[in-house]
């Protein structure tokens, strides 16, 4: 009888360590695909923006910025020069830094005259850590079902960004 008792414990202490864990280690944004719950604090009035807020059967174009960044302001220019590319589009601009810096890039690039883009305070800095953003820009992709396409960050060739959103 020792010798069994003995035989299981051995057996229960030696299996863990020859099981193999799976641990995913891709970001969560690539294991959960859809946009994820967030809220946001749009410009100009700092209301209150949820993914419940999104327009349903429309691509998503978020896009994770620095208003100090010079790659974010040339992509914010080129989005503009290009934005005939993301009529089917909402575009989703966000920024962790202050409320104020991030009006300020609102007005001087005059976001309002876009109807399809929206540039909110992430005051929870949510985006950043949930994107693994690494260099600036970072722009994500959703399809017109919320269900994640592509991932671009640094510089970027904006042709690919619209081909993601499926415009042309």
């Amino acid at each position: 009888m020792k010798k069994n008792l003995l035989a299981i414990a051995t057996f229960l202490i030696i299996c863990p360590a020859f099981s193999q864990t799976t641990t995913d280690s891709r970001p969560e944004y690539m294991r959960n695909l859809s946009i994820p719950e967030f809220t946001i604090y749009k410009a100009p009035d700092s209301t209150v923006f949820t993914k419940a807020d999104l327009e349903k059967k429309k691509a998503t174009l978020i896009m994770v910025f620095s208003p100090e960044c010079g790659h974010c302001q040339v992509e914010t220019n080129e989005i503009l020069k290009e934005i005939n590319h993301f009529k089917n589009t909402q575009i989703l601009m966000v920024t962790w830094l202050p409320y104020s810096e991030m009006l300020a890039f609102y007005h001087n690039y005059k976001i309002a005259e876009h109807p399809q883009i929206l540039m909110g305070w992430d005051k929870k800095d949510f985006f950043l850590p949930y994107y693994h953003i690494q260099s600036y820009p970072g722009l994500i992709v959703y399809d017109e079902h919320g269900k994640f396409v592509k991932s671009f960050s640094g510089s970027i060739d904006l042709k690919d960004v619209w081909v993601a959103t499926g415009n042309k």
